[in-house]
């Protein structure tokens, strides 16, 4: 395998996801919208990602993400097929974040139907801070186990909430 180092320690060919999967019990019902930024995450993701299980190094990876008794998990296998790691972070530090970002969302995606161009836009600069600051918790969350670059960080966080979503 021809891995290169990225500048951040990350290999862009080895430690990488190939392969995302949502629990489809920790799902709730989605709505078209909902389930279009899932589709994009996952299909940004897969095209463009750094994530190093961290005293590994054994990438490519294949990634479930869950909850499970209030836990979101990280179930890795790794490129030999292997479990390598499972990963349980509490969810209470999300939910603030994810709460408020599912508020300003709905907001956004009303606002796209009437609004004038600058209300969609103070919106979306309120949407797109909270999107990095869940992506910060995010990368703090997995520090010292899993390393990922912040576009990664913002992907998964996407789909965190996806995870958290009720209809």
């Amino acid at each position: 395998m021809n891995d290169r180092d990225n500048g951040q320690g990350l290999s862009e060919n080895g430690n990488r996801l190939v392969e995302i999967t949502l629990d489809e019990a920790s799902l709730g019902t989605l709505s078209s919208d909902v389930d279009h930024e899932r589709k994009v995450a996952i299909f940004d993701l897969i095209e463009d990602n750094s994530f190093c299980v961290e005293e590994r190094g054994d990438g490519p990876y294949r990634l479930n993400l869950s909850i499970a008794e209030n836990r979101l998990v990280f179930d890795i296998v790794d490129r030999t097929e292997c479990q390598c790691a499972i990963f349980g972070f509490s969810l209470s530090p999300f939910r603030k974040i994810v709460k408020d970002y599912f508020m300003v969302c709905e907001s956004y995606y009303d606002a796209i139907k009437t609004a004038p161009p600058s209300r969609i836009e103070a919106i979306d600069m309120g949407r797109r801070g909270l999107h990095n600051e869940g992506s910060k918790l995010l990368q703090d969350r997995l520090q010292g186990k899993i390393t990922v670059d912040f576009d990664t960080a913002r992907r998964l966080f996407t789909l965190i909430c996806v995870l958290h979503w009720r209809g």
